[in-house]
């Protein structure tokens, strides 16, 4: 009985330890797949934390290359360069003749929504040097402020108001090889100064142009006394001993139709060497109908000066009368009739006359070839043909 009951209790724990040491084995086993798992897990982990870092510098550094490319773009955007050329070739009585008139560049600033700079810097006859006729100019550098939604004001060297092609002269806007005489003797284009202006845009199409700048310094001797295109002094070192007022009325508020006047006063243009004063009159016409345009200007100088008088120089008056045809898109056909005296106070001088016969080629609305032909008579003599070619941009 005693051995009966040994041999059941070594059974019974050979089977208890052979059921406990399977489940302590198996334990084991899934504990460390656990941590194997839980091993590869974090492996993942890190590398998704990884990528996750990466991809944020991407964002950060795309960000920032979108922001610098957003400023340089708006910078871009508000610095512009433009400009305009002539080239001319012209047979007269007086010889052949070809001449790269004018190389302009504008360079133009938009500081924000009120401020802007405008620049036109320009170089004629295409080489200025010792003995050669080019001249390098700044006719433009001028600040231009919205003091309301109405009213502009401009302060530096500006164009002066006055006449259709002193503010507006590249050689797509116009017909002719050349700009016509009288807004070159008379009024005189192109005619800047240095200063200080204002204008105000009122109801219906009516516009005032104010200004206050440097006067014209004509000479007071010699073959040039007196002549007004002589008196321009660019704003270099110009002597402002006297100022100049100008005034401009204009009216466009008919589609097609431009009405104006301009008036200046200056009490020396000798800017104290004769005190003599000068007053400007002008006054021009532009309608447009379907293809037909009409342009027609007329000026006239009063000088107070007796020496001026004894020249004939104290009256110094032009007009001519501009009909044009525009065929098509591309050709434009013109006539113009010039009448102009620097000495229009000496009745025993004849008048000057120009009449001009021409087309404009637009290859493009900012690119155009012209030809014409002039007949002189009066004070002047002969003819002459032209042909020559422009742009802007």
């Amino acid at each position: 009985m005693l051995k009966t009951g040994i041999l059941k209790s070594l059974c019974i724990g050979l089977v208890i330890g052979t059921m406990v040491v399977p489940e302590k084995a198996q334990a084991a086993t899934e504990t460390d797949e656990l941590r194997h798992l839980i091993k590869i897990q974090q492996i993942q982990l890190d590398a998704l934390k990884k990528r996750l870092d990466e991809n944020e510098q991407k964002i950060e550094a795309t960000a920032e290359v979108v922001e610098q490319t957003s400023e340089t773009d708006s910078a871009k955007t508000d610095t512009r360069v433009g400009g305009y050329g002539e080239l001319h070739y012209k047979n007269s009585n007086d010889g052949d003749e070809l001449d790269f008139h004018r190389f302009v560049l504008f360079f133009n600033h938009k500081f924000d929504d009120n401020l802007r700079f405008f620049s036109e810097l320009e170089l004629e006859h295409a080489f200025n040097a010792d003995g050669k006729p080019g001249e390098v100019e700044l006719e433009q550098a001028y600040i231009e402020y919205d003091l309301s939604q109405n009213t502009t004001s401009r302060f530096g060297a500006f164009l002066i108001p006055v006449g259709i092609i002193n503010e507006t002269h590249e050689p797509t806007t116009f017909y002719g090889v050349e700009r016509n005489p009288i807004e070159k003797n008379i009024i005189p284009t192109t005619w800047w100064e240095g200063g200080a202006s204002i204008n105000f845009r009122l109801a219906k199409g009516w516009s005032i142009d104010t200004a206050v700048t440097s006067g014209l310094n004509v000479p007071v001797s010699g073959s040039n006394a007196y002549l007004i295109r002589k008196g321009r002094t660019k704003v270099a070192e110009a002597p402002a001993e006297n100022f100049a007022f100008t005034a401009r009325v204009k009216y466009t508020g008919i589609a097609g139709l431009e009405l104006a006047a301009s008036y200046q006063r200056q009490d020396d243009i000798t800017q104290g060497v004769e005190g003599v004063s000068a007053n400007l009159f002008s006054a021009h016409v532009i309608y447009q109908h379907n293809n037909f345009m009409l342009r027609a200007l007329f000026a006239n100088w009063d000088i107070n000066s007796n020496s001026a008088v004894l020249l004939g120089r104290d009256k110094q008056q032009g007009f001519y009368i501009e009909p044009s045809y525009k065929l098509n898109d591309k050709i434009g056909v013109f006539a113009r009739y010039n009448e102009w005296n620097n000495e229009a106070g000496n009745s025993l001088v004849s008048n000057k006359r120009q009449t001009t016969l021409g087309m404009n080629y637009w290859l493009h609305p900012n690119v155009v070839v012209k030809v014409d032909y002039d007949t002189f008579s009066g004070a002047l003599d002969g003819n002459g043909f032209n042909l020559g070619m422009g742009y802007q941009f």
